[in-house]
């Protein structure tokens, strides 16, 4: 490829009369491009060796990017209402939600519940954690057709919504689990829809990201998805306000190696989307 760059540079040359570079500024040129491109690639080589990396031809990438060790599935519900029905849809939510969550009955938990700031408006969004992976989803949905008062909230929310649709995530190795916080919080959704192929690359630089961004405990969650949109990363934060998402975004940009991370993920995304949103009465996560 180099090759057939510089003919075609030389033949430009030729052509406008002597006007270009000298012939041995061009040959010095043409070293200098090749031994720039081979430095490139021993800087990415030696850079590989910082970074942790997984084989992605040995296993499953569910198996190689989430806890092995648990079986965690969560399960996330974008709902949206209609605009004239949010305030209801919230209180029959804050009746019904956190009973399921109570109910040691039920092996799942209510991870969190928020509505829409800035982003889609008049959207609900509820995060479910399922301990025991795909058998507890299934025992929950099983028993759940048996609730006549979930089956009666099914069928009010029916008529609040506009649409609605689901995902069935994992979450990441190198994430924390989604703790309680303090409140008030704003929280930040953050989903990339990743180019098919890539979820072990953003996973390998994701392993260490992660470290430039917990100083202020703002790290929540990491996800991707398993059944719904296929190759979906979702990241949760939480900041006391939207000047602290502001500094601590900032803060970032301001340690070694983090703009290296950004430099090499940005390709790998197919499209990105943000949500700031807040909890609502019933949310576990404040």
């Amino acid at each position: 490829m180099a090759t057939g760059l510089l003919q075609r540079v030389s033949a430009g040359l030729t052509r406008a009369g002597g006007r270009g570079r000298p012939a041995g500024q061009l040959v010095l040129w043409s070293r200098g491009f090749a031994a720039s491109g081979s430095r490139n690639r021993g800087d990415s080589w030696f850079k590989s060796l910082f970074v942790r990396k997984v084989d992605p031809r040995k296993d499953a990438h569910a198996n190689l990017l989430t806890k092995n060790e648990e079986s965690n599935l969560y399960k996330i519900q974008f709902h949206n209402v209609k605009p004239e029905c949010l305030d209801a849809y919230n209180k029959l939510c804050e009746e019904v939600l956190p009973s399921i969550h109570a109910d040691k009955y039920y092996p799942c938990e209510l991870v969190g519940t928020w509505n829409t700031w800035y982003g889609e408006q008049d959207q609900a969004v509820h995060l479910w954690r399922y301990r025991g992976g795909y058998p507890a989803l299934t025992e929950v949905m099983n028993k759940l057709r048996q609730n006549k008062e979930f089956t009666a909230y099914r069928k009010e929310r029916g008529k609040m919504l506009l649409s609605r649709r689901n995902q069935l995530l994992l979450e990441f190795s190198f994430w924390k689990e989604p703790v309680l916080l303090e409140g008030p919080n704003i929280y930040e959704l953050r989903s990339y829809q990743l180019r098919p192929g890539t979820m072990i690359e953003w996973g390998n630089y994701w392993a260490r990201a992660i470290g430039y961004r917990q100083h202020n405990r703002e790290a929540v969650g990491g996800f991707f998805s398993q059944i719904g949109n296929l190759y979906m990363v979702h990241h949760l934060w939480a900041y006391k306000d939207l000047q602290s998402r502001e500094d601590t975004r900032n803060a970032a940009w301001q340690q070694e190696g983090w703009h290296e991370v950004v430099y090499y993920t940005v390709p790998l995304i197919q499209h990105m989307d943000s949500r700031i949103m807040i909890p609502t009465k019933a949310s576990p996560l404040q």
